[in-house]
């Protein structure tokens, strides 16, 4: 979403809970040469895939060299799911980096719970997208989303003063959920498999 346009409003914030991807987005805005000399000595490979899984489970890196460990895993990994090889030939790029850095320049960088951020900088001419977890698949995620954290992501934009767009499978306790506010049901590819996947967008206005 933050990417589709040059820029969306004067003042905007990105948030993630994954912490590894909040530091690789950072190094990329602030350390972007130092980041892509230290991507430069990894290679696409099993054994360097599995290595980069061991190391990012130990404390002792730099800033960067974490950045660059989880961004090869990421780009190496089936599907950039950072749990399987993907079994590609495919040398490990980092074109994008300019654009990301001149993306990044004016935007806030987070690495909040939604509730907390939420709140702070909730106002009524404020935009909020949320791309939360889905439904019955928080498993695959690797920071962990609890039943209980979908009904306090309701509850907090329930409250809301500004707006929100919220993306979420279409399942029956999601429509459930939010049936009070607009539901629009759309499709997209399914990335990993045929077929077409079902979600909604949610609105409050």
């Amino acid at each position: 979403m933050l990417f589709s346009s040059d820029r969306h409003a004067k003042f905007e914030v990105w948030n993630d809970a994954n912490g590894d991807l909040v530091n690789l987005f950072r190094c990329v805005k602030y350390h972007r040469e130092e980041l892509q000399k230290e991507i430069r000595y990894y290679f696409n490979s099993r054994e360097m895939f599995c290595d980069i899984r061991k190391r990012l489970e130990c404390p002792g890196f730099t800033d960067i060299q974490r950045a660059a460990m989880f961004y090869v895993l990421v780009k190496i990994s089936f599907g950039a799911d950072a749990r399987s090889y993907g079994c590609s030939d495919r040398a490990v790029s980092t074109e994008s980096f300019d654009r990301i850095e001149k993306r990044f320049e004016h935007v806030n960088i987070e690495n909040k719970d939604f509730e907390a951020l939420i709140k702070q900088y909730d106002r009524p001419d404020a935009l909020f997208y949320c791309d939360p977890p889905y439904h019955t698949t928080e498993k695959y995620y690797s920071e962990k989303f609890s039943e209980a954290d979908h009904y306090r992501l309701n509850g907090v934009l329930t409250a809301l003063k500004g707006r929100f767009i919220l993306s979420y499978n279409d399942d029956d306790f999601v429509r459930e959920l939010y049936k009070n506010f607009n539901i629009l049901s759309v499709s997209r590819q399914n990335n990993l498999s045929t077929g077409q996947f079902r979600e909604v967008i949610i609105k409050n206005y």
